[in-house]
């Protein structure tokens, strides 16, 4: 681990929380599957950190006392992390309140800690660096102040007695590792935060600011009578002098501080209710005022972790590293967060500070952190692993997390626009808020390196919704008609790319009309086979990204059970032998790039899509014929979209499955659009032998599924979101804009 003058150090984590809600814990290593993989441990390495936050949690290795501890667990990872050279920081408590025999108020919980980590130490005596209690003040927060995590307190008092016993166990546990090991070292964490407010509501903020510092006051024993915060612990909290000037008699101050620092950590408070939205709506005895992310509300951007850090460095003079860094985001927004916070403490160091390390967290993600753990809703974060498919899959992240163990921050296109936290569209209220009275610094700037996507296909469905999201996303790119680009035609690929000099290519240009292929195959080749094989060879060489679509008309249709990307192909007409001959081809010429199989469009900006088309007749009481003889997979064009940019920025390859999951019937499908979207479905005609009468012979059976570590929501969750964004169906669709044709980053 790094000393002052050296570079900065990139450090990894794993999300461990075992949270309690009710008598009810839940374990964040089980949700990721961790707990079953010792082989993360060498994913882990091969990410170039030099340390690791790692759990060996009181509860999960000793629920019953050390006495009967099972160390076959941390045996095994600790000593693969030993022999690999990365540094363990082992944690004991994870926002969790020990064993069932104890909780965050039980007056035995510090030396109950304390008893453990001393078994922890005497059973692996190298560990150097420990942080026995993550985040107490947050801890204690929510546990004992917000009645979120077990014992749901919502009362000062139960704060204080939380965050004391917890502040009390890091001290005692320190203590008891020391005498194991006497150059142990404190990692002591907590959420590096910082409140704005209206004049009005300046001495809440005021206190709020005094109070995030107590965790780590208390443990540097820096809390006696003359601290801002003496009265109010005594006053409001019940703390007695004996119990606050304990922590001042036996400090410990932290190694290093460990700051964790997420889009929620700054936040403003106003009085100005109607101003916001009710989930934000609280107060305190005095006022009653809104407290919200400060990103969803500041009209200007906060200057980031930056200005945090030389708080902390000028209030301990102690060593600092960033514990946490995440957000639950699309790729590109975790790849710039994740730069930011680099660069953040690169310009803290230039100005003094010593900064240690940036701990990428949550390396195989999160599970539920959306709904603070309080439900199982499997609601994922990926982290620099997807997990959902079984065995993690690298994203983004790790490919720039191996760039940052290099020193510095990479040149990387994706990295050039904002993040959503500093796009106009962030916020969350009627009117942005200006606050005068604060000059926040300039965060600083990150990816200088505008080269654009190149998007096929200007005048289609597809074409127009990556052009869409990427103007969301703000991500550079350039929609190219056939005018700008001929992709059958090399050497007007040639001139496109001398022009635009792209990272990326995204193909949605190609023939769809299927009946008529079975006419018209000569240009149906052209277009869906020797265009994209063409701007596959060209991509090759100038050594750039490429996306391109096949369909799931490549299948018979005779397996009667949802294909995966490894099985047969065998079409049954010109257009899915077109497909078929492109996916061979593209990748013959471009191992690299990505084939996506999707099918069965609908989307907010099409009018033409079957959903569409069939409440449109419905409303209007005229017949809908609907086929019962073909079961597809629907596919939500924003999803198709959003999971396709993300995969290429992973730089994933191959052939992949995108759907919306569900197997099922064109007929049933019109019938659960006009269930939710509350019409009478009973103009829905349904037809048995509709494949009979198509002129392109159609397989009975092509609904798709993917054995890929990735998943795309569920097709009812797909149907809720595309009727939120078109309530009234066509005519909002209908009047829709136009997506731009450029976006300059």
């Amino acid at each position: 681990m790094t000393g002052p003058n050296e570079n900065l150090e990139l450090w990894g984590g794993v999300e461990c929380t075992i949270s309690r809600v009710g008598d009810q814990y839940t374990y964040q290593l089980a949700r990721s599957a961790h707990i079953n993989r010792v082989d993360d441990i060498d994913r882990f390495a091969e990410l170039g950190i030099r340390a690791i936050r790692y759990p060996v949690l009181w509860e999960q290795i000793a629920p019953d006392g050390p006495e009967s501890a099972d160390w076959s667990w941390p045996d095994e990872r600790l000593g693969r992390l030993r022999e690999l050279g990365v540094e363990p920081i082992v944690g004991l408590v994870h926002h969790g309140s020990g064993p069932i025999h104890t909780s965050l108020v039980d007056p035995e919980f510090p030396q109950k800690l304390a008893s453990y980590a001393g078994a922890v130490a005497a059973r692996y005596p190298w560990v150097e660096h420990y942080t026995p209690v993550n985040e107490p003040l947050t801890t204690a927060r929510f546990s004992g102040l917000y009645g979120v995590w077990y014992p749901h307190g919502r009362d000062e008092r139960t704060f204080k007695d939380a965050l004391f016993n917890e502040c009390r166990g890091t001290v005692l546990a320190m203590r008891a590792i020391r005498e194991v090991n006497p150059n142990a070292k404190l990692v002591q964490t907590d959420d590096l935060g910082k409140i704005y407010s209206t004049p009005l509501l300046a001495y809440q903020a005021k206190l709020s600011n005094e109070l995030r510092w107590l965790g780590w006051d208390l443990i540097c024993g820096r809390v006696d009578e003359a601290h801002p915060l003496w009265s109010w612990l005594i006053r409001k909290c019940g703390a007695t002098a004996e119990e606050i000037l304990w922590f001042r008699d036996n400090p410990c101050p932290p190694d290093i501080i460990g700051v964790n620092y997420y889009v929620t950590s700054e936040r403003f408070l106003d009085e100005n209710l109607e101003n916001y939205p009710l989930p934000y709506r609280g107060g305190n005895r005095r006022h009653r005022y809104a407290d919200i992310h400060a990103a969803l509300a500041l009209a200007e951007p906060t200057g980031g972790i930056g200005p945090l850090l030389l708080e902390a460095w000028q209030r301990y003079g102690l060593p600092i590293a960033i514990t946490e860094a995440h957000i639950d985001a699309k790729r590109e927004d975790q790849l710039r967060w994740l730069a930011e916070i680099w660069a953040g403490a690169e310009q803290a160091r230039a100005q003094g500070a010593d900064i240690r390390a940036v701990t990428v967290w949550g390396l195989l993600g999160l599970y539920d952190w959306n709904c603070l753990l309080t439900e199982c809703r499997d609601y994922y974060e990926s982290g620099a692993f997807d997990v959902r498919g079984g065995v993690p899959r690298p994203t983004a992240v790790a490919g720039l997390m191996k760039q940052l163990a290099r020193g510095s921050l990479p040149d990387d296109p994706v990295l050039s626009g904002s993040g959503w936290w500093l796009r106009p569209e962030r916020f969350e209220v009627q009117q942005p808020v200006s606050l005068p009275q604060l000059t926040f610094p300039p965060r600083p700037r990150i990816g200088g390196n505008t080269a654009p996507i190149l998007i096929t296909g200007a005048t289609g469905t597809l074409g127009r919704a990556f052009a869409r999201i990427c103007t969301q996303r703000e991500l550079n790119f350039r929609l190219l008609s056939r005018a700008d680009m001929d992709i059958a035609d090399a050497d007007s690929v040639e001139r496109a790319f001398e022009k635009y000099q792209p990272w990326a290519v995204i193909n949605t240009a190609g023939y769809v009309r299927v009946d008529e292929a079975e006419k018209d195959a000569e240009r149906c080749f052209r277009e869906n086979t020797h265009g994209p094989a063409t701007l596959a060879a060209v991509c090759a060489r100038h050594g750039v990204g490429l996306v391109t679509f096949s369909t799931d008309l490549v299948f018979n249709g005779e397996q009667g059970a949802p294909y995966v990307e490894t099985d047969t192909i065998e079409p049954l007409n010109v257009y899915g032998e077109s497909k078929a001959r492109a996916e061979k081809l593209v990748l013959d010429r471009h191992p690299d790039a990505l084939v996506i199989r999707t099918s069965s469009f609908f989307g907010p900006w099409d009018e033409h899509n079957f959903i569409s088309v069939a409440l449109r007749a419905l409303r209007e009481q005229q017949p809908f014929v609907a086929s019962q003889d073909l079961t597809i997979s629907p596919t939500y064009v924003p999803d198709l979209v959003d999971h396709c940019l993300d995969l290429l920025i992973d730089r994933e390859a191959g052939i992949w499955h995108l759907t919306n999951g569900d197997a099922i019937t064109w007929a049933d499908l019109a019938m659960r659009a006009a269930q939710l979207a509350e019409v009478d479905p009973s103009g829905i005609q349904i037809c048995h032998d509709h494949r009979r009468r198509l002129l392109a012979r159609r397989p009975r059976f092509s609904a798709m599924s993917s054995h890929r570590a990735f998943g795309m929501p569920s097709l009812d969750d797909a149907l809720g979101r595309y009727f939120t964004h078109v309530a009234s169906l066509m005519p909002e669709a209908a009047n829709a804009p136009p997506a731009p044709s450029a976006r300059a980053a």
